[in-house]
C-alpha cells in the first residue's frame, strides 16, 4: 500500500516515514501543500497524511483543492494544535480523520488502517484465496501446513494479488504502487520478488499459484489438477 506524507518538519517526516515503511507501507515524503498536489497528480496513492501547518500552501487549502478536483483519496490530517475549530474545519473540508501531534505510533497506524480499509471496502484484516490466508495485521502468510512472516515488498505484492484474484497486474503497476516513481530499482526486481513468493506458496502446499502472462503481467490463479 502506497502513502503520501506531507509534513514540513523534516525530523518528524523522517521518523513517520521510517515507522510506516517498517509496517509494510511504501511512502513518498513531501514538505508543503504544493508538492503534495503535484505528487498526487503524478502518482497513484492509497492514502495521504497531510499536516495542516505547512509553507507555500497549508494543509487545509491543499485538502480543499484535492476534493475540488474530485479526488476521493483517504486523507488523515495532522496538526500541532488541539483546538476543536481546526478539527471541525479539516473534517468539513473533506478529511477522513484527524490526529493531533504529538501522537502515539499505534494510534497513527490504526487510523491509517481504518481509513484505507474503509476506502477499499475491506471488512476484516485477513485475506483468503484457496487454502492460503494473508493476515494484514501480522503480515503472516499461512496454510494448513505452516506459515511465513512476509517481508515488506513480498507482503505488498501478495496483498495486491490476493485482493484481486485472477486479475492481471502488470510489472509496471507493481513498480508504481510498491517501489514508487522515484525508485532506482530495476524493473526485474518484480520478477525476483515473484520468485520468492512462488517458493513460499510451494512450501505451504498452496492450491493457488502466481501465473505469468507474457507481456501482460502476473495473476493469482487456482492450480490446475490433472
Amino acid at each position: 500500500m502506497r502513502l503520501l506524507l506531507a509534513e514540513d518538519e523534516k525530523s518528524l517526516s523522517k521518523a513517520v516515514k521510517a515507522i510506516l515503511e517498517k509496517n509494510n507501507y511504501s511512502v513518498d515524503a513531501v514538505y508543503d501543500g504544493i508538492e503534495a498536489l503535484e505528487y498526487l497528480d503524478a502518482g497513484n496513492y492509497d492514502g495521504l497524511i497531510l499536516d495542516i501547518m505547512m509553507p507555500r500552501m497549508d494543509g487545509i487549502t491543499a485538502l480543499k483543492k484535492i476534493r475540488e478536483r474530485g479526488n476521493t483519496i483517504p486523507i488523515l490530517m495532522l496538526t500541532a494544535k488541539a483546538e476543536i475549530d481546526d478539527k471541525v474545519l479539516g473534517l468539513d473540508s473533506g478529511a477522513n480523520d484527524y490526529l493531533t501531534k504529538p501522537f502515539d505510533t499505534k494510534e497513527l497506524l490504526a487510523r491509517i488502517r481504518a481509513m484505507t480499509r474503509n476506502q477499499a471496502g475491506h471488512t476484516d484484516s485477513v485475506l483468503r484465496v484457496g487454502n492460503i490466508t494473508l493476515n494484514r495485521a501480522s503480515y503472516e502468510l499461512s496454510s494448513p501446513t505452516g506459515s511465513y512472516k512476509l517481508a515488506n515488498k513480498e507482503y505488498q505484492m501478495l496483498e495486491m494479488m490476493m485482493s484481486n484474484p485472477k486479475q492481471l497486474i502488470s510489472t509496471e503497476h507493481f513498480m508504481e504502487k510498491i517501489w514508487g516513481y522515484d525508485s532506482d530499482a530495476e524493473i526485474n526486481v518484480v520478477w525476483v520478488y515473484i520468485s520468492y513468493l512462488r517458493r513460499k506458496l510451494d512450501a505451504l502446499d498452496a492450491d493457488i499459484q502466481i501465473k505469468a502472462t507474457r507481456n501482460a503481467g502476473y495473476s493469482l490463479e487456482e492450480k490446475k489438477h490433472d
